[in-house]
């Protein structure tokens, strides 16, 4: 006796099998198989290859999307076949049979052509990473608003250092941060959304150890380093006033040398942490100290303090180098420095009467653009000379180097259009300018128990030698002895008194007395 069994419907095979979705499949599982046998060996190794990570992170991850994408397009495309057609069969996978001539050119041929094919992408991708991460990108192709740092960091001591040897240094993870950061960098740049000027310090760098410890051996670090100071005058003979001081460097590591001088503050023996209360860290009314042996002291600004309550809730930040090195290789000259450099360098002649009063008076003015201050520059120093027509005729030629040399130092220190400069980046180094060590060491952060971070000159540097000062005090080591006698006013900080722009004006209106020497009423108390 039979028995009526029903048809049972064949299952239409999943919109996924077909060929193109299968070579989508094989390239997705490759590149699976790539990133963890990378990734072990990423982890397992002791040594830091950045271009490990590169593959483990961006080119292999970026294999492994479009893979995935050439399986959903089989999908598409198959789907709509399976809709124009009743037919849901497969088409059997194709037969390779390398006896066969035909077979055997083909499959040759199609392995020349994916050789070629890999090799030229893999050689282009590696080609367009190391072009991302060379200084011509980060400064000049890219990265437009970014004039400025491109041009200070080419006239620095770390020119030869590329951008990306600080900005992201080895590893992986680090530099993918990077890049996300720079998307947004390039979003900000096409939809001009970038701030005029770039605003510093960068709160997002990588930490200094990891950085500029990788040339700069910290340990090493002991013992004081001469450094001159060559100042020129306002006067007519832009006369050279030259200052010799012992750089109190010290060091921070025992094993080498004393804890003692400015790297004492390195995180080696030492932990400083603080609270800033504006953008740019200029402002620290909190610090805290922990020494070798483990003991904690916080100061507190007195002239400043902030409750309990705000310490809790601030963001706290260990110190390290660019704390007071934040201008490491973006360095924007006051204009009084640049000209003294200049003349140092021989660039500027200090023969051409008034040459540093009126190159300053020129650099100081408010443009609005390069191309105005270049023309005024030349305009107004141009002008001035010719009002003395036998200056104007003997030295034309230094005239014009003198102008050229001016336009030089704007050119390399000033951006009007991106609104930068020496007054809108702070340098942290010294004090003359900048409150820079006085953030700190302005004798007003006391402790609880009355220990004061103290703001003796002889801390961090000694005047050697004074060209200004009699032969007697040129050997006296003691604490610094301003050249004029401030009375009272020696309590003050450099910052009230040195401006870079141009001849000190004195914050009262003296008249007609404006001429006296300085020492005709600070030599009296009273």
């Amino acid at each position: 006796m039979s028995e009526n069994v029903p048809a049972v419907k064949e299952k239409a095979p999943t919109i996924f099998r077909n060929y193109i979705s299968f070579v989508g499949g094989a390239i997705t599982l490759a590149s699976v198989v790539s990133v963890v046998l990378l990734f072990l060996l990423e982890v397992t190794s002791t040594a830091e290859n950045p271009y490990l990570g590169i593959l483990t992170y961006i080119v292999f991850p970026s294999v492994l999307v479009f893979g995935l994408f050439v399986v959903f397009l089989g999908a598409v495309i198959e789907r709509r076949r399976r809709r124009r057609s009743i037919d849901w069969s497969v088409a059997p996978y194709p037969r390779l049979d390398l006896n066969d001539p035909h077979s055997r050119r083909a499959f040759f041929a199609f392995l020349l052509v994916t050789f070629f094919f890999v090799s030229a992408s893999a050689f282009g991708s590696y080609r367009a990473y190391e072009y991302t991460e060379s200084i011509e990108f980060c400064g000049a192709t890219c990265h437009t608003p970014m004039k400025p740092e491109f041009v200070a960091y080419q006239a620095s001591p770390h020119a030869r250092v590329r951008c990306v040897d600080c900005h992201v240094g080895p590893g992986a993870g680090w530099y993918v941060r990077s890049k996300l950061s720079g998307a947004y960098q390039l979003y900000s740049v096409t939809f001009n959304k970038y701030p005029r000027p770039i605003t510093t310090p960068v709160h997002n760098l990588r930490p200094a150890p990891e950085t500029c410890e990788q040339c700069h051996w910290p340990e090493k670090f002991f013992g004081a380093q001469l450094k001159t100071f060559n100042h020129y005058g306002y006067d007519e003979k832009n006369t050279l006033r030259q200052t010799r001081m012992l750089i109190n460097v010290g060091g921070g590591s025992p094993v080498t040398g004393q804890v003692v001088g400015i790297h004492w503050h390195m995180n080696i023996a030492n932990e400083v942490t603080y609270i800033s209360t504006d953008d740019h860290r200029q402002v620290i009314p909190w610090v805290e100290i922990k020494d070798r042996q483990g003991n904690v002291t916080q100061y507190y600004d007195r002239t400043r303090p902030l409750s309990p309550e705000q310490i809790a809730a601030a963001t706290k930040r260990r110190m390290d180098c660019v704390d007071c090195h934040n201008r490491p290789a973006h360095i924007y000259l006051p204009p009084d420095v640049a000209v003294d450099q200049s003349f140092a360098a021989g660039k500027l002649d200090p023969s051409l009467p008034y040459l540093k009063r009126q190159a300053i008076a020129s650099l100081s003015q408010p443009y609005t653009t390069e191309d105005e201050a270049i023309k005024a520059i030349a305009t107004s120093l141009d002008a001035f000379y010719r009002t003395d027509s036998e200056v104007y005729r003997q030295k034309a030629d230094v005239i014009k180097g003198a102008i050229s040399e001016t336009q030089r130092i704007y050119k390399t220190y000033f951006f009007p259009e991106m609104k930068t400069n020496w007054e809108t980046h702070p340098n942290n180094i010294g004090h003359l300018y900048f409150s820079g060590c006085f953030r700190c060491h302005d004798g007003e952060h006391v402790s609880n128990t009355g220990k004061v971070i103290r703001n003796d000159c002889n801390i961090c540097h000694t005047v050697i030698y004074d060209s200004a000062a009699l032969p007697e005090k040129n050997v006296n080591t003691g604490p610094y002895q301003h050249p004029v006698n401030l009375g009272d006013l020696a309590k003050l900080a450099c910052t009230v008194c040195h401006k870079a722009n141009g001849p000190f004006k004195h914050p009262v209106d003296l008249g007609d007395i404006s001429e006296f020497q300085c020492v005709e009423c600070h030599s009296k108390k009273n």
